[in-house]
């Protein structure tokens, strides 16, 4: 950033204001560059053309507009596109536009890396380097809308915050992205549209309840025994099932939604009845739903895929004790855009 310059989508129309009439600009101004910014996605001051000359110039003497780039892009043999997508600062981060018969889904990275080291999460091998804004976040949705546009002529119809990082501990970028992609006067998306994922920060989880969104909370539980859990993710040594459980009621006892739990299914870690019979009773004890996830292997991990046998039974076992369970075969695993597989790759 350029000596002086504000990031002129760090401001609130409130600042924008002030900041533009003590430029001696009328107050409406601030308002259409507010629209530009945010309903019509400018990332350059010369967009905005009807602005004269004069305040265009005036907006570059004083503001930057921190616009995240495509520089990479892979389309998978199944249609799914990964991105990589540029940083003002040089960094790197990977989302992902997921096609399928009945919806157009925008999978976003909420951080340059991740501090929680899940065994089995490429991105969990990279370190931690910042929490991206919310308006990089919102301009991952905004080029991956562009491209589904692009290639299939369909729209965005959901997000998932299931990229790279934890959304939870990026929780003012990943809130602030949030308002900017569902206000009117920003893409006025649904939030229910939108699905934020955690691995399970509890404090976190209770402050959305607080916060009253209207957004839908997945957790990565992945086990539902505290001693599997902690060896596959070790954030579970703090935040363990019984902490998570009651931050989750008090979660949906706050905001009426059901959360949805995600449970990859390794082979000989995770995959027998009686795992299936400790996720039930820890279904039990949270109003839920259970999408079962296909692993997707990593050059880090030892990490195997259950055999279709011992899927089969797993579900089984679940649904003869009426659990909603639902299936969710990857997708793009091979450009490495499926779940668990992002990670930049120099």
């Amino acid at each position: 950033m350029e000596i002086g310059k504000k990031d002129i989508r760090a401001l609130s129309p409130v600042q924008l204001t002030e900041i533009l009439t003590g430029l001696g600009e009328k107050p409406f101004r601030a308002k259409q560059v507010y629209e530009w910014l945010w309903k019509k996605s400018a990332h350059s001051f010369e967009e905005m053309t009807n602005l004269s000359k004069d305040l265009r110039a005036l907006l570059n003497d004083h503001f930057e507009i921190h616009a995240v780039s495509i520089a990479t892009q892979q389309i998978s043999k199944d249609k799914t596109i990964k991105f990589g997508f540029r940083l003002y600062d040089g960094h790197l981060v990977e989302g992902v536009l997921i096609p399928s018969k009945d919806r157009m889904t925008a999978c976003v990275s909420s951080q340059v890396g991740c501090s929680l080291s899940c065994k089995f999460c490429a991105t969990g091998f990279m370190d931690r380097k910042r929490n991206l804004t919310g308006d990089e976040i919102y301009d991952q949705v905004v080029l991956i809308n562009r491209a589904a546009l692009e290639h299939y002529s369909i729209p965005l119809s959901n997000i998932v915050y299931m990229g790279m990082g934890e959304p939870l501990l990026n929780y003012s970028g990943m809130m602030y992205s949030v308002d900017r992609i569902t206000s009117p006067d920003g893409l006025g998306m649904s939030p229910q549209r939108i699905t934020v994922s955690t691995a399970g920060v509890a404090k976190m989880i209770k402050k959305l309840g607080d916060d009253g969104v209207r957004f839908n909370l997945a957790l990565s539980l992945h086990a539902a025994n505290d001693a599997k859990r902690n060896e596959i993710m070790p954030i579970n040594e703090s935040n363990n099932l019984d902490v998570l459980a009651e931050a989750l009621q008090y979660f949906n006892d706050k905001t009426g939604t059901r959360v949805t739990f995600e449970y990859i299914v390794f082979n000989n870690v995770n995959d027998g009845i009686e795992d299936a019979e400790e996720l039930y009773r820890f279904w039990r004890r949270v109003p839920s739903k259970i999408n079962i996830i296909e692993y997707n292997p990593i050059e880090f991990a030892d990490f195997v895929n259950t055999s279709d046998e011992k899927l089969d039974a797993f579900i089984h076992h679940l649904e003869k004790k009426k659990v909603i369970v639902n299936v969710r075969r990857s997708r793009g695993k091979d450009i490495d855009a499926a779940c668990g597989q992002l990670a930049i790759k120099n």
